[in-house]
């Protein structure tokens, strides 16, 4: 076997070792939050930390007396590379993400400024997007979206940023994303909202989903020949509850 062709274990290892801790991660935080719905949680903040502080466990009698020496937070201040994931992988990945994991696994770790993640969920397109998070979109994830787009909008992404808004409306347990949205992830969404009808005021009867989608995943049957107009904007706006 050629060099090239070698297999490398360690590497391999570390992939693994990244996808359960991630898996785990996302198993106790996806709990975490079903345990705040049921606790009815009076506000955002409130549920935002109950998901956040996921990984700590209550004390024991034997924790509250005498030495201790492993920390009280497990996830905060860690130094040792035993206890950390070791993180190698290559920053752009050949593959496009096929399921939430891989997209929170991606949209953390290697896209780190808001360019890179605008360029990324453009990149991705609408349906694709929906495909990902086909179940459910992940904890504080629209937030981010909506912050990022508006953050970061280019004009000539006006219909593509449309169709990912609305193919991520079609999402199950939208609704629940979209209560959870912070005061000043709104204030983005609105805003987001003003700079698309303004760039697609003159063209709104231009463009269809299939023209716009820049990952190539609207072919045959699942092409939507809808076009952007006054009418499914404000139907759009209406499913984000900005109107």
């Amino acid at each position: 076997m050629e060099e090239s062709e070698t297999l490398d274990f360690q590497a391999l290892e570390r992939e693994l070792q990244i996808a359960l801790t991630l898996d785990e991660k996302y198993k106790r935080e996806n709990d975490a939050k079903f345990r705040a719905i049921h606790q009815k949680v009076g506000s955002y903040e409130e549920f935002r930390d109950i998901v956040l502080a996921s990984h700590l466990k209550p004390l024991e009698m034997r924790d509250k007396s005498g030495a201790r020496n492993q920390p009280w937070n497990s996830c905060a201040g860690v130094t040792s590379t035993k206890a950390s994931v070791p993180v190698e992988l290559s920053k752009h990945t050949d593959s496009r993400p096929r399921t939430s994991a891989e997209f929170s696994r991606d949209w953390r770790r290697y896209y780190c400024t808001g360019p890179e993640k605008y360029a990324f969920l453009v990149t991705l397109g609408a349906q694709l997007l929906e495909s990902i998070f086909c179940a459910e979109i992940g904890f504080g994830l629209l937030g981010e979206f909506l912050v990022i787009l508006c953050n970061h909008f280019q004009p000539e992404d006006a219909q593509a940023i449309y169709w990912i808004l609305l193919h991520l409306s079609q999402t199950q347990r939208f609704g629940l994303s979209v209560d959870f949205l912070s005061s000043s992830e709104r204030e983005k969404g609105q805003r987001l909202f003003q700079m698309l009808e303004q760039k697609l005021g003159v063209s709104l009867q231009q463009g269809s989903e299939a023209e716009l989608d820049p990952a190539g995943t609207a072919q045959g049957a699942c092409v939507t020949e809808q076009t952007v107009n006054v009418t499914a904007m404000q139907q759009l706006s209406k499913s984000y509850r900005f109107t």
